[in-house]
């Protein structure tokens, strides 16, 4: 198989040549007057700028939208111009509950618009905005495809930002929007004196649970069809040049540092204290139209939130997403996914070690495209600690379109060198093909050196191979048919696997419902799971999981899901699950229901709830979450989160309960300065962390942040004899960042 998959991707190679299909481009018209930037959109000049009507995506998708709105689109020599008139029949209907940057609740109103800068079909800047005039922005990668995993993930990034500002205003009728965006801040191709890009327009009505668009969007193509990129209509201007400026943004930090270490005889711990002081500098610079240079020095990420706790009950590692904005800048172009939240490149290998900060010292990050490649390159060094060594890491990364615009091939090469000689190198290749209608074909092959860093070899040992087939629609037939191969010595340093040393295949498919405007359901499906994978080492049962369920979403915005599955779990190795809960060595069978529910994220008081029951290896499990939110008011949000486990396992006599919490109050005194505070409580780690962040924004680029965080031990955390201590860790910062325009 592995052959045959390395022998497809080169015929593929070698028998495609580069095209695109014709498509309708809309010419967008040039403001040569004065606009006022000030929300309202009434000069003469926004006369020269071309209007774009919009369509309801839903609740029924094609209807007229049940409030108007005035959408203009124009462009002067050094901005992207973007303004909307959004009326209401009732304008006290006008739902705005947030304030805060970046913004990802759907409770209130929204207008934003989202560029396919390089026309790639694939990715996508979006500028969002409310009532309150926050900006909201972040990157779509992937077609904002969602990766079939336990993590949800759909490739929006809400942690990329870029220079550009909004102002809205209330108006008589509702609520006006003017954008305005530096084609600086924007990474485009011009040929001949034009350039075209992909758009795609959102306004989104919140009484009413309603998102129109423009183009028309089907929603067969699913919950993130309104910010597709492969759905958007291609603009075109003409006369545009793209700047090359220089930003320089220095840091200066300060504050106190502790962290309390059991010593080496196990009986109390010892306080370390860490540097009060510290200083640092990042630069960004154009290097063309569509190639940034980003260089960092001291890099610091004291601003960055603490992971959400979680209990894990698998024998395999837990995914936690990357939060630092330095590795979200166009960090799409480094993605080789080995399925769910498996990757070659994991950016989080780069200082951090089991969840702890550990330095960096400096690096550079080349993204953009070279002709028709797209291209990512970085290089980071990281520093030397107690327990640590000081190590490089590198990511070069390319892809291209073939054949048609929803279709690419790419290869990857990754390394992690340390000072002691040490080393780790992985390569792959990969290609995604559309040959037809909403079906995909995806062919990936990759293989790594082992420690020692030897050369690669033809061995299926240290190599993994990926084969599927896909039809992406949420109405009438959908399926994901996939084959994977990971050998027993598969290890990419630099990135993320759960395990290695498995084979399997998986099938996943549906039947889906749009049933349109009479209906009071938006859409419903059947589904049908299947997986199963084995052990490479004894030919054993690694896991098996199979089963139907269904899945709908009303036009209120309530959605539910439920199946039945069986599970057949074999364990090579026994493993532990909490302090005296182990799983033997054995071959399992069991039955399980988990149920999935989720009130209108529209209202100010909304809830998701899940539960899983039933049948647990040799035992029983019952898991129950809940995470409400609460909106209060424009500066004011509570969300909360619970999660309680429930295993037993009667003939062992072993049993756990384990309960994890956490509260969040965000307070925005206005779209500038905002305060976060939340609290986690783990009852398995036998710990509680508290963290408060106070950010002033006056303007993109200048920051203001006062950080406390501190993990302090509960009840069970110490051992017998050994003298406690009331924190863990306990860190207060402030940190000031000023971004200089060069």
């Amino acid at each position: 198989m592995y052959i045959l998959i390395k022998t497809i991707l080169i015929l593929l190679l070698i028998l495609f040549s580069f095209q695109t299909k014709a498509e309708d481009v809309v010419v967008v018209g040039k403001i040569t007057g004065q606009i006022n930037f000030d929300g309202m959109p009434n000069e003469k000049a926004w006369q020269s700028a071309t209007n774009f009507g919009l369509v309801m995506h839903s609740p029924s998708f094609g209807e007229k939208p049940s409030e108007n709105s005035s959408v203009l689109v124009g462009y002067d020599t050094e901005y992207l111009w973007v303004s909307a008139q959004l009326n209401y029949k009732d304008p006290s209907t006008i739902v705005s509950t947030s304030k805060k940057r970046d913004e990802e609740s759907k409770n209130p109103d929204a207008f934003g618009i989202i560029f396919d800068t390089y026309n790639d079909n694939e990715n996508g800047l979006a500028f969002f905005t409310m009532p309150a005039g926050q900006r909201i922005d972040f990157s779509v990668s992937n077609d904002a495809v969602v990766v079939p995993s336990y993590l949800g993930s759909t490739n929006i990034n809400y942690s990329w930002n870029t220079f550009w500002d909004v102002k809205t205003a209330r108006t008589e009728s509702g609520w006006s929007v003017e954008m305005r965006i530096p084609f600086s801040s924007l990474r485009f191709q011009e040929v001949d004196g034009k350039v075209q890009m992909g758009m795609l327009i959102n306004r989104t009505i919140s009484h009413c649970n309603e998102i129109d668009t423009y183009p028309a969007v089907d929603p067969k193509y699913g919950l993130t069809a309104p910010i597709k990129p492969s759905l958007a209509t291609i603009i075109e201007f003409e006369g545009i040049s793209n700047s090359k400026p220089i930003y320089v943004a220095p840091y200066v930090i300060a504050g106190s540092d502790k962290e309390w270490e059991l010593n080496d005889s196990e009986t109390a711990f010892n306080e370390n204290t860490g540097k009060p002081f510290n200083a640092g500098l990042d630069v960004k610079y154009s290097l063309t139209s569509n190639l940034t240079l980003d260089l960092t020095v001291n890099t610091d990420f004291a601003q960055v939130e603490a992971d959400d706790e979680r209990v894990n009950l698998t024998r395999y590692s837990l995914f936690f997403p990357e939060k630092r904005m330095f590795f979200q800048e166009r960090s799409s172009i480094f993605s080789f996914n080995l399925g769910g939240a498996e990757e070659l490149f994991y950016s989080r290998r780069i200082g951090t070690d089991d969840g702890r900060p550990t330095p960096i010292l400096g690096g550079a990050r080349l993204t953009g495209k070279i002709g028709k490649w797209e291209v990512g390159i970085m290089d980071m060094q990281t520093g030397k600690t107690d327990n640590i060594l000081s190590e490089n890491f590198g990511i070069f990364r390319i892809r291209r379109q073939v054949i048609n615009p929803n279709s690419y091939v790419g290869a990857i090469l990754t390394s992690r060198i340390g000072t002691d000689g040490t080393s780790n190198y992985s390569y792959g290749v990969d290609g995604i093909f559309r040959i037809f209608g909403d079906d995909y074909v995806q062919v990936k092959v990759a293989q790594t050196t082992d420690l020692d860093g030897n050369n690669f070899t033809a061995d299926t040992n240290p190599s993994f191979a990926n084969l599927s087939w896909e039809r992406r629609t949420e109405e009438g037939l959908g399926y994901d048919l996939s084959y994977s191969y990971l050998g027993e010595n598969f290890d990419p340093q630099v990135g993320f696997i759960m395990r290695s040393g498995v084979t399997g295949v998986r099938l996943r498919s549906q039947y889906g419902w749009i049933p349109g405007a009479e209906s009071k359901f938006f859409n419903y499906k059947l589904t049908m799971f299947y997986a199963r994978s084995q052990r490479l080492i004894d030919n054993g049962l690694e896991m098996s999981f199979y089963g139907p369920g269904i899945a709908f979403t009303t036009k209120s915005g309530w959605t539910g899901r439920g199946g039945l599955y069986i599970n057949l779990q074999g364990i090579y190795d026994e493993y532990s699950i909490a302090d005296n809960v182990d799983v033997p060595v054995g071959e399992y069978k069991y039955l399980v229901t988990r149920l999935n529910a989720s009130t209108p994220f529209s209202k100010p008081v909304s809830s998701e709830f899940s539960v899983v029951a039933g049948q647990f290896y040799d035992g029983n499990n019952f898991t129950v979450t809940a995470e409400p939110k609460v909106n209060l008011s424009a500066s004011l949000q509570f969300s909360g989160y619970y999660n309680f486990n429930h295993v037993v396992f009667s003939k062992r006599n072993q049993e756990l309960n384990a309960h994890v919490g956490r509260l969040k109050v965000l307070y925005m005194y206005n779209t500038k300065l905002s305060v976060s505070s939340f609290i986690q409580y783990n009852s398995v780690n036998h710990m509680t962390l508290t963290n408060f962040r106070l950010r002033y924004n006056p303007k993109e680029g200048n920051d203001l942040y006062l950080v406390y965080n501190e993990i302090r031990p509960t009840s069970g955390y110490f051992s017998e004899g050994v003298s406690e201590t009331k924190f863990l860790s306990r860190i207060f910062q402030l940190k000031y960042v000023h971004t200089f325009r060069l």
